[in-house]
């Protein structure tokens, strides 16, 4: 059910704890998962969006006013103003390095328990309730969806043998049969020694669960020396 505009103070304690409620709730996921916007984060950045709607249906006149009046009035200001700010805090949640990017998910749902927090602040109490089921669902059971789903992986790869240009070609021949693409990168020669280090970019599609790519790792062992190897690509969290 929806609340009235100007809430007294039994309405103010059941919208601040339903949000408190939808913030553990998402939070919870979260901070088990060990991201940067964890438990209590969620509820706080929950209850400022529910406390400026609150605010907002406090200073809110309503004597003299038309229904399509609310649309024009400056103080609805205030809960934008607090959409806006949260997309900084979420901004800063995400972290790229080269085209590794992390916090995404993190960012999108401060984002989201903020608008879960103006409805909840606003009165709308079913649409804020309906929000964090979905929400809930989203983060906890989606997520083995989003599992399986095969993705693109890249990776940089260094190897180290006698310098020798067709290994450029003999890489990506070696690997094509496990349907993984091989790029070259660059030649390292080392200091008063026929040797020289090859780095490689590679390129495969597997679903987030599989096995890190070991029997490659394994086959390209077998005739190279594996110097290093390191993932570049991850999906958002």
């Amino acid at each position: 059910m929806d609340m009235p505009f100007h809430p007294g103070w039994s309405d103010i304690a059941v919208r601040l704890a339903l949000t408190m409620f939808a913030g553990a709730i998402i939070g919870f996921n979260r901070g088990a998962r060990g991201h940067a916007a964890g438990f209590r984060t969620t509820i706080l950045v929950g209850l400022a969006a529910s406390v400026a709607m609150i605010q907002a249906n406090i200073l809110l006149p309503l004597e003299g006013k038309t229904p399509g009046s609310f649309a024009v009035m400056d103080l609805m200001r205030l809960p934008l103003g607090i959409l806006t700010g949260v997309g900084f805090i979420g901004g800063g949640t995400i972290l790229k390095k080269g085209d590794l990017v992390t916090g995404v998910t993190t960012a999108a749902t401060l984002w989201l328990m903020t608008v879960i927090g103006l409805c909840l602040g606003g009165g709308q109490l079913v649409l804020g309730v309906a929000t964090t089921v979905l929400g809930v669902l989203t983060l906890w059971l989606l997520k083995w969806v989003d599992l399986v789903i095969p993705r693109q992986h890249r990776a940089m790869l260094t190897i180290a043998c006698d310098a020798q240009w067709d290994v450029v070609e003999k890489i990506p021949k070696l690997l094509e049969p496990m349907h993984f693409r091989a790029r070259f990168q660059e030649q390292r020669r080392h200091s008063a020694s026929e040797a020289a280090d090859y780095v490689f970019e590679l390129t495969w599609r597997r679903p987030e669960q599989a096995c890190p790519p070991v029997d490659v790792l394994r086959l390209i062992d077998r005739a190279y020396t594996v110097k290093s190897f390191e993932v570049t690509t991850e999906n958002a969290r």
